[in-house]
């Protein structure tokens, strides 16, 4: 009886060990041709710096259209635009935060 009840404790800790980048974002893209990381790169070519990839990203999720996306037409074609995202702001920012933080390329050219 007690087995079970580890196994159990085992698997909950891990879904909530996850963060959000990693519970909203990665699991839905990892079906996706394009990594997440080609996909930072697009946004970092459109938007610059951290504070406009941010709010780029944070509005394409909510308000999600062909015209703003940064992915090709041919991929817009292929795999088509997200459906808006039901996130809490708060869930967005940090799934947001924690992806800059994984791809950014400042300081890590040498």
């Amino acid at each position: 009886m007690v087995k079970p009840m580890i196994l159990c404790l085992v698997l909950v800790s891990g879904v909530f060990a996850q963060d959000a980048y990693e519970r909203h974002c990665v699991e839905c893209h990892k079906e996706l041709p394009t990594s997440l990381q080609r996909m930072f790169m697009r946004y970092l070519l459109v938007y610059s710096g951290e504070q406009n990839v941010k709010a780029g990203l944070k509005h394409y999720l909510k308000y999600p259209l062909k015209e703003i996306s940064v992915m090709s037409d041919l991929f817009i074609d292929s795999y088509g635009i997200k459906e808006k995202s039901k996130l809490s702001d708060s869930d967005i920012d940090e799934a947001l935060a924690i992806y800059w933080d994984k791809f950014k390329v400042f300081n890590k050219l040498k």
